[in-house]
């Protein structure tokens, strides 16, 4: 555990015991993400290329008798209580204990008997960078609920329960890999996914062998109408699969791909299409290089996918597109966005010893046109959720 990891969880046990008058029986953490390539392919049962940030959320909890939850978030502050009738009407529970009470919804949905439990949630994945904070938070509390009640709910089974939570529960229309790669991840690789099948291959990732890193600029831009605007984005897509006759974008070929667009009836469909179809391909491309160990040549395959997100899928804004711009004039081997869009943040590859530099121009970027001040951070492939004690 590293020293920002064991700061979270000591908080964690602190907060547990201030809130209850008690220690916690454990402590669940479970990461962030960047999304390495592949974006919007998920909801499409394309190929994604994930891996799990250092950044952890962590519930530490305790069972108590009967059908009964608390919550304690040391973000807000608050503590709350749902009971068996908020749990079985999704959306009764709101805000950021909606997710919880969620996992617990979907469990029981799924015919598990779950134990009631006092909860404290402590985190260092910021809310709102396109890290996936929520899917951290569901992929904790589901960890600690799974231990606490004993259940025999296998790894490779679990992210579909917290998807169904985020999904039918809170009522965001997410993809599968948000969640697989919050329980699945394993440090030094990403994530290759395939949503169809939900299969998984470790792909190494060694960035220090490679003398390489991916900065992680948080572009601090608010996100601008995120949640109508991803599930139009989703719509699109499931409209356009149904006028080609495919179950999914997933199954429209690359090859002639301009003669398959052409059946479609408007460009902005078009565009859509040709953004999920290369992208998918440029996932399978960069397994294909780090596979044989040329994790240097991925970096132009990330730029075409920033590409291809702001022309083609419309889902980047001026501060991420002013990031990409200034790392690359910076050196940087390839950028793009990551995330769902519409703000969030960037990731960059890097040579180790240029990451600061390039920081550094993506902030004098930022200041030249008036934008509020990015942050940034280099990280590695970490690990999965996992219990701490």
């Amino acid at each position: 555990m590293t020293g920002q990891s064991r700061a979270v969880s000591d908080r964690a046990a602190t907060g547990f015991r201030q809130v209850y008058g008690q220690p916690p029986a454990g402590r669940w953490a479970a990461p962030g993400r960047v999304n390495l390539i592949g974006e919007h392919t998920d909801y499409n049962d394309g190929f994604v290329l994930p891996f799990a940030l250092p950044l952890r959320t962590v519930a530490a909890a305790a069972p108590r008798p009967g059908e009964h939850w608390t919550v304690w978030s040391e973000l807000t502050g608050e503590t709350v209580d749902f009971g068996a009738d908020e749990i079985a009407d999704p959306g009764r529970v709101g805000g950021w204990a909606g997710y919880v009470a969620g996992v617990v919804w979907s469990l029981r949905e799924a015919g598990h008997r779950v134990t009631g439990a006092r909860l404290a949630i402590t985190s260092d994945v910021p809310l709102g960078a396109g890290l996936s904070s929520s899917a951290a938070l569901e992929a904790a509390v589901l960890a600690a609920l799974v231990d606490l009640g004993g259940l025999d709910l296998p790894a490779e089974h679990q992210p579909r329960l917290a998807q169904r939570a985020e999904n039918h529960y809170v009522g965001a229309p997410t993809g599968i890999m948000d969640q697989s790669a919050a329980v699945r991840c394993r440090a030094g690789h990403a994530l290759f996914l395939d949503c169809r099948t939900e299969r998984v291959e470790h792909i190494p990732f060694d960035l220090d062998d490679a003398g390489l890193a991916v900065l992680v600029v948080d572009s601090r831009a608010p996100h601008r109408h995120a949640d109508g605007e991803y599930a139009s984005r989703r719509a699109s897509c499931e409209k356009a699969a149904a006028l080609l006759d495919v179950p999914a974008l997933r199954d429209v070929p690359t090859e002639h791909l301009d003669d398959t667009l052409a059946r479609l009836p408007d460009d902005e469909t078009r565009r859509r299409v040709r953004h999920v179809v290369t992208e998918n391909q440029r996932v399978l491309d960069t397994v294909t290089l780090l596979r044989a160990g040329r994790a240097r040549q991925i970096g132009p395959l990330l730029t075409a996918s920033h590409a291809s997100m702001r022309d083609d899928f419309a889902i980047t804004v001026p501060e991420v597109d002013t990031a990409v711009e200034a790392a690359l004039a910076a050196g940087a081997l390839g950028a793009r966005m990551t995330g769902g869009g519409f703000g969030g943040c960037v990731l960059a590859l890097v040579e180790t010893d240029r990451s600061d530099q390039v920081a550094a121009a993506v902030t004098a970027a930022y200041a030249e046109r008036g934008f509020t001040a990015p942050t940034h951070t280099t990280v590695t492939p970490a690990d999965g959720a996992t219990r701490l004690d």
